[in-house]
């Protein structure tokens, strides 16, 4: 999970640990509610075709200079390909995002943890965050855990 330091720039260092923005847990309803649904302690997402599903979004964060953190733990049957995006809008500079696309996760596999992250800088302060999980075709993933994080900046 450390490999987001290898992608820091020179003099940005973590001033911190991780600290948890938000976590969605099983009393939470996702945004999309047609392709989702309950199973045990986990949401079960179905798709049919490619496209994104809008998972949770996060509205004023507080969050700047930090590297924030979409993290979740997943589980796949039959996918065509899947991963993580989380979408960050800077007010006065529009949507910007981050996907998983080296972390596509294929065919059935057990439960994984997955993490994707957002640099942003001193001044960049998002008042909204989305996260969302792609899928590249037809599929079935289970996701629980989620949760976003940052880890502050020098």
């Amino acid at each position: 999970m450390g490999s987001w330091l290898m992608r820091l720039r020179a003099g940005e260092k973590p001033a911190g640990p991780p600290r948890t923005v938000r976590s969605f847990g099983a009393g939470e309803r996702p945004l999309t509610s047609s392709s989702v649904s309950r199973d045990g302690d986990a949401w079960r997402i179905e798709a049919h075709e490619e496209g994104s599903v809008a998972l949770f979004e996060v509205d004023e964060p507080g969050v700047e200079a930090c590297m924030l953190s979409y993290r979740a733990s997943l589980k796949t049957a039959d996918a065509s390909g899947v991963y993580l995006e989380m979408w960050c809008r800077i007010p006065g500079r529009g949507e910007f995002f981050s996907k998983g696309l080296r972390q596509v996760l294929k065919g059935t596999r057990d439960w994984s943890s997955q993490e994707i992250t957002f640099l942003l800088r001193k001044g960049q302060r998002p008042d909204l965050v989305k996260l969302n999980v792609t899928f590249k075709g037809a599929g079935t993933i289970w996701m629980k855990d989620i949760e976003l994080l940052q880890t502050p900046l020098k």
